[in-house]
């Protein structure tokens, strides 16, 4: 009977550790924040290299896919500080340029175009 119950319970466990993705909410958030980048006209620098703002979006998704299939990702707040604010090799701050204003932290931007979209009614839920 013992025997049994394992195969049972490792199941159970399974499915409780499963990766899960954000809620659908958190998600457009994420993916507003994205098009937010994409569209920016601006430069993020990674590892003391400059990339245009559309290459960011697709490195930083790659890694949004990453911890998204490790269930690591359950808010906008978690992908700025896990995914979009420093480098996972080196830790070093990933660096946002847009025109002639000094670069800032894109944690730190990513946080202001955060605060915006939920100011303006267009984060999810809000519709």
């Amino acid at each position: 009977m013992v025997r049994a119950f394992v195969p049972l319970a490792a199941c159970l466990v399974a499915a409780v550790c499963a990766a899960a993705p954000p809620p659908p909410a958190a998600r457009a958030e994420i993916d507003e924040l994205m098009t937010r980048l994409e569209t920016s006209g601006c430069e993020v620098n990674r590892n003391d290299s400059w990339y245009p703002a559309a290459d960011a979006r697709k490195h930083l998704l790659a890694k949004l896919k990453y911890l998204e299939d490790r269930g690591m990702v359950q808010t906008a707040e978690q992908f700025i500080e896990l995914a979009g604010s420093k480098s996972s090799v080196s830790g070093r701050p990933y660096l946002i340029k847009c025109g002639s204003v000094p670069p800032v932290e894109t944690g730190v931007w990513f946080s202001v175009q955060l605060q915006a979209l939920r100011a303006s009614g267009r984060a999810a839920g809000a519709h």
